[in-house]
């Protein structure tokens, strides 16, 4: 799931050398969140007019996510 997210985030942005992915434990429900952080510059790319591109980004990983029967949230920093 995390080398989803970073090819995702990777066509995104333009300096592919300040992604970063945090993984942290599933919570009590067992949802894993993922924390990505990106270069201040391609924060607009990777969230979006009005967030859409965010969106999309999150719909991506919970479908990729069903398929191994996870969950995740993904959260952007």
């Amino acid at each position: 799931m995390k080398d989803l997210l970073y090819a995702i985030a990777a066509g995104l942005v333009e300096d592919k050398t300040a992604i970063i992915i945090k993984e942290d434990e599933p919570d009590e429900e067992g949802t894993i969140n993922f924390r990505l952080s990106v270069a201040p510059d391609d924060m607009g790319r990777v969230i979006g007019k009005q967030g859409r591109i965010a969106k999309a980004l999150r719909t991506i990983m919970r479908a990729g996510a069903a398929k191994k029967d996870l969950k995740v949230t993904v959260t952007i920093e």
